[in-house]
């Protein structure tokens, strides 16, 4: 339905409208009307039109002022002007109005049904665009939730810290680069620090998750994770790379008043911890500082910078490179780990040129570092005496190339380690699960079989098998099988029939389907082209 709204002082004007109107679009209309400025206003303001056919001589208000009157409520309105006035200063202010059309009478009916036709098909046009965007909006509710919680869950868990902004800034419109981590404790009571009933308190938190959250929403710009056991962790962005005193002391006024309010709406009590502010390959190290903030602390509101938690570093020293040498030994990249081995040794030498003991000394450490991740990834095996030339072999070198060599040297050997371990593992899995299906492609078996063999979960090792391999289990199952077929069928003594069952298909006729789809024709076909 459109509602249409008549303005003009001459009721034969009126009345031809009506007509016009109902001839046109029958019950498609709800026509109100008024004929005098002040009135066509307050009729606006209840009947709220669609669409406003106006005429700018009116008693009283002239149609033009109440235009901008009734443009100020609903500023949605289509105005028609239809008006025996055709003078520029009134036309002029029209279109400043956005008035569809300015029509001087006489008018064709026509005419005006037409116009009238165009400002319903721009009303439909509207509706249906607000409609898809409450649709999109409806569904963004129940998505961005969920969105919000994965990206917590991979701050928390993901060993590439890296696909986490890659990944979840564009989903959440995160624009900021940096961001800290608070995480929100609770329970029914807080006794000498501790907070009481945390497995009983997380089964009644569903009921008040809603008030944490809006609490949190409307105090911060932030995404709050999901409820677990009786903790919320909330990701807070940062445009800079650290919180100033000022800025760490405010947040931890309106966190303090924020839990104030929370513990007399919902009953419960809170303790909270934040973490420094860092960038999001380095969310996790924030979030570990935001539980020791909550667990050292005897405020029940802290930030780790308040306490004496963690290393602090010199202005001056790279913590940067360092961060991202330890990430790329993790991750078995040589090349990048190398890299980031000559961005550090150059920091070492251009700022500390004549303590050549010290930068041995830092050169041994993180040489350590990296053969410990080695060690714990499976790729080297440890022996008490692995170690036993470093010490003299650092000690005899007397210039810094020949110590950065044996820096790139043992960090190369390190990541090397870490990759290869890292396939030889998939390669040995894969290997036995090729082994298990040759030796039992006959029987029935199944993906869940085959992982289970090689001791991995199914999804997992579906994974890894279509990585190794290429294929699917089912195609790569398939595809043996009808091999062996094709050997088979070239001993006419062995039937059809036999060849399916032996193959592991009982059924002659699946066996039939599966073949020609494979190689493009029946097996008795392709027995007889290989005579």
């Amino acid at each position: 339905m459109y509602k249409i709204m008549l303005a003009d002082d001459e009721g034969i004007v009126i009345d031809s409208l009506r007509f016009i109107i109902d001839k046109y679009f029958k019950d498609s209309c709800i026509v109100e009307h008024a004929m005098t400025g002040r009135s066509v206003i307050e009729l606006a303001e209840k009947f709220m039109p669609d669409i406003a056919i106006m005429d700018i001589q009116m008693p009283g208000i002239n149609g033009i002022d109440a235009m901008k009157e009734i443009h100020k409520k609903n500023s949605s309105v289509l105005f028609i002007i239809l008006t025996a006035y055709d003078k520029f200063n009134y036309a002029k202010e029209a279109i400043n109005l956005g008035v569809l059309e300015y029509l001087t009478k006489p008018v064709n009916h026509t005419i005006i049904a037409n116009v009238i036709q165009k400002a319903m098909d721009m009303i439909t046009e509207d509706r249906r665009k607000r409609s898809n965007d409450l649709l999109i909006r409806e569904k963004l509710e129940i998505v961005v939730p969920i969105i919000e919680n994965d990206f917590i869950y991979a701050i928390l868990s993901w060993e590439d810290s890296s696909k986490v902004e890659t990944m979840f800034r564009p989903l959440l419109g995160i624009a900021e680069n940096y961001g800290m981590i608070m995480v929100m404790e609770f329970g029914d009571s807080l006794e000498e620090g501790i907070l009481t009933n945390p497995v009983g308190i997380s089964v009644k938190a569903q009921s008040f998750y809603s008030a944490i959250k809006d609490s949190l929403k409307e105090e911060f710009n932030c995404i709050a994770g999901p409820i677990m056991v009786n903790k919320i962790v909330v990701f807070i962005p940062s445009a800079e790379p650290q919180l100033e005193y000022d800025d760490r002391s405010v947040l931890i006024d309106k966190v303090r008043k924020m839990i104030r309010e929370l513990t007399k709406q919902i009953d419960v009590q809170f303790r909270v911890g934040i973490g420094s502010v860092t960038a999001f390959n380095r969310l996790r190290d924030s979030y570990k500082e935001a539980i020791a903030a909550v667990n050292n602390s005897k405020s029940r509101v802290a930030h780790v910078k308040d306490l004496p938690y963690g290393c602090e570093y010199a202005d001056d020293y790279p913590i940067d490179i360092e961060t991202a040498f330890m990430e790329m030994v993790e991750k078995g990249n040589m090349e990048g780990a190398k890299s980031e081995t000559n961005r550090f040794f150059d920091w070492m030498i251009r700022h500390y040129p004549d303590c050549m003991m010290d930068i041995k000394l830092k050169v041994l450490e993180m040489v350590l570092f990296a053969e410990q991740k080695a060690f714990l990834s499976g790729g080297m095996t440890y022996d008490f005496r692995y170690r036993k030339d470093y010490l003299m072999t650092l000690m005899q070198m007397d210039n810094y190339e020949l110590l950065r060599k044996w820096f790139l040297e043992k960090t190369a050997e390190a990541c090397s380690n870490v990759g290869t371990k890292r396939g030889e593992q998939t390669s040995g899995v894969i290997s036995r699960a090729r082994t298990y299906i040759e030796e039992n492609y006959s029987k029935n078996i199944s993906l869940d079989d085959v992982s289970r063999y090689v001791d991995i979960s199914p999804y997992y090792f579906s994974k890894l098998f279509k990585e190794e391999t290429g294929e699917n289990f089912i195609e790569y199952l398939t595809n043996i099988r009808i091999e062996k077929a094709k050997k088979m069928l070239s001993n006419r003594e062995i039937s059809i029939k036999n060849i399916g069952i032996d193959i592991g298909y009982s059924d002659p006729n699946y066996f039939s389907r599966i073949f020609k789809k494979q190689v493009g024709i029946t097996p008795t076909e392709y027995r007889d082209n290989t005579d």
